[in-house]
């Protein structure tokens, strides 16, 4: 059980395969981490040292994956934050060459653009994500204001949903597992996470917690992962996530800290 993941990088917090990396393992699986940034913290901080690496050096990291026939081996594929366009088209590149070598391999796309009406992510990015990436992938895990950006579909109920999944689907993808969902008959307090498969519906709510930690979505795409590394469906994989992630919440929340707790102290 190998799962390949390319995304961010932090030195404090967790983000990306920072928040990613170490559940995945715990969970049994191996990671091979490529990172797209090296980075002192996310971007919520006042002051951010470091920077998105070189596409150069991405590309090279990633040759180095093939040369390690890791291709061969690996059960996932996951891609998350690419840092630049250049990025996002060397990891683009890699994902094709990925599933001609290796068609049993699963692709989960993560595809980190924006969140809460807002997108982050330099331009030409999106366009990668929406043009090579999404339809290569075989799941994607958008938050509901990114499949709002990829399909252009407005999503206030479980019916826009469904449509904005299905013109995912006609890509390729054969399923979107949507998180931070607040749809028009959730019911108050509870944010959902909804798989959406062949136009149905499986969705998992689970208490909104007054705080907003970052990472949440990569630790949730990573959980995914290393499920269905293992074997799992896609729906168990899905709901072992959400369950975990919520009581990472909780935890954080219980704590007061500024970032996810991935360990809980000894003793």
């Amino acid at each position: 059980m190998l799962v390949i993941s390319i995304q961010s990088q932090v030195v404090y917090g967790h983000v990306g395969n920072s928040a990613a990396v170490y559940p995945m393992q715990a969970a049994g699986v191996n990671v091979a981490a490529v990172p797209t940034t090296l980075l002192s913290n996310h971007p919520r901080y006042p002051t951010l040292r470091g920077r998105v690496l070189d596409a150069e050096l991405v590309a090279d990291l990633l040759l180095g994956v093939e040369e390690r026939g890791l291709i061969e081996r690996g059960s996932v594929l996951l891609t998350g934050y690419l840092g630049s366009p250049a990025n996002a088209e060397v990891v683009a590149d890699f994902v094709a060459r990925a599933l001609r070598r290796n068609p049993n391999l699963i692709y989960l796309c993560d595809p980190v653009i924006g969140d809460d009406g807002k997108a982050y992510v330099a331009d030409g990015i999106l366009d990668v994500i929406r043009e090579r990436l999404v339809p290569a992938a075989t799941f994607i895990t958008p938050n509901q204001f990114e499949l709002e950006l990829l399909t252009g579909i407005a999503i206030k109920d479980a019916s826009g949903l469904v449509v904005a999944s299905a013109a995912i689907a006609a890509q390729g993808p054969r399923g979107v597992i949507t998180t931070g969902c607040t749809l028009a008959d959730t019911q108050a307090g509870q944010v959902e996470t909804i798989l959406c498969q062949d136009e149905k519906l499986s969705r998992i709510a689970t208490a909104r917690l007054p705080i907003r930690p970052c990472g949440t979505g990569d630790l949730l795409s990573g959980l995914v992962a290393a499920g269905l590394a293992k074997g799992a469906t896609v729906e168990t994989a899905v709901r072992l996530a959400v369950d975990h992630v919520f009581t990472v919440i909780a935890h954080t929340h219980q704590t007061g800290s500024e970032e996810i707790c991935l360990v809980t102290p000894a003793g």
